[in-house]
């Protein structure tokens, strides 16, 4: 692909602005990761809305693009040597986006890889463990009589939320003092846990003070309230 109008995406959703950053993507938790990556970074970009309710995310020009039909996914045309660059999984475009703007990352060694570190933690534990509690929970689980599945999500979600509790004591986010792609990373989810889930109880998060404090913090920010709202619900 030499330009963006050559990936077979941009005929389901036409760039109106072809010289930006392209998004398709929803406002679940990983979606608006990027969303809210891209605003805090002030990069130019055109959000597109991929709906499930009509299964965009299966349409062939959308797998053409994301052949694991996830959101979010994303195009740069002015990609590593002013390529275009198709890239889609919540946290690579998270760690791409950082890179490109110098922004969000630490760029000391150390620091940079404790970064990276957390965010591996959110893709590989929060995110399938909450949406586990999400799906037992809130959607088709709920019917279920056997509770142990339900039981064996919530208690590692819990268990995952008392990690990042007692590690945010005497910190103001995620890294110390700096905000960064952690936090874009993990607090969508633990919003969406207490909020859209509405497993808060569930999960005793009153126990969690320190993770409730810099969640406040968090959604507070101009550049999330705009990014949790992207794409915008037609």
């Amino acid at each position: 692909m030499t330009t963006l109008l050559d990936f077979p995406i941009t005929r389901k959703w036409p760039p109106a602005h072809p010289e930006r950053l392209q998004l398709y993507s929803l406002t679940t938790p990983n979606g608006v990761k990027a969303s809210i990556m891209l605003e805090e970074t002030g990069l130019p970009y055109e959000a597109h809305r991929v709906s499930f309710d009509t299964q965009d995310q299966m349409s062939p020009e959308f797998l053409s693009l994301n052949p694991n039909n996830k959101i979010p996914a994303l195009i740069d045309p002015n990609g590593p040597g002013g390529k275009p660059l198709a890239l889609w999984e919540s946290g690579a475009i998270l760690i791409y986006l950082a890179e490109k703007t110098g922004q969000l990352l630490p760029q000391d060694p150390a620091a940079r890889y404790q970064t990276l570190q957390w965010l591996m933690w959110q893709m590989g534990g929060v995110g399938p463990m909450f949406g586990q509690v999400g799906f037992f929970h809130k959607f088709a689980g709920k019917d279920y009589e056997d509770k142990r599945p339900r039981n064996r999500y919530v208690a590692e979600s819990g268990r995952l939320l008392g990690v990042l509790d007692g590690h945010l004591k005497g910190r103001a986010w995620i890294m110390g003092d700096d905000y960064s792609i952690a936090d874009i990373a993990v607090f969508p989810w633990v919003r969406n846990l207490v909020g859209f889930y509405a497993a808060g109880d569930l999960v005793q998060f009153g126990r969690f003070k320190e993770v409730q404090r810099v969640l406040d913090a968090f959604v507070a920010r101009p550049a999330v309230q705009r990014g949790l709202a992207i794409p915008a619900a037609p």
